[in-house]
């Protein structure tokens, strides 16, 4: 299984990034999930209702708007 170094900027505008294992390169979204459960473990089952359904990558558009954190790079290890 190949790692992933996913690179994001927190509300501070610092980067930061997380590894992942996964056989492909990770979606922005699946991405965002990864970031999601690692920096907000108590809230990571928590589901996103006001943007499930309603737009095609809900985690990642969760973590920009509410928390000020963004996806810059995803790259293997």
């Amino acid at each position: 299984m190949k790692q992933w170094q996913i690179t994001f900027t927190d509300k501070s505008g610092s980067p930061s990034s997380i590894s992942v294992p996964s056989e492909h390169r990770p979606s922005d979204e699946e991405a965002a999930v990864a970031i999601r459960a690692k920096m907000f473990p108590v809230i990571h089952e928590v589901p996103l209702n006001d943007f499930d359904g309603r737009d095609e990558k809900p985690t990642a558009k969760w973590l920009e708007e509410q928390n000020g954190m963004k996806i810059t790079a995803i790259t293997e290890a």
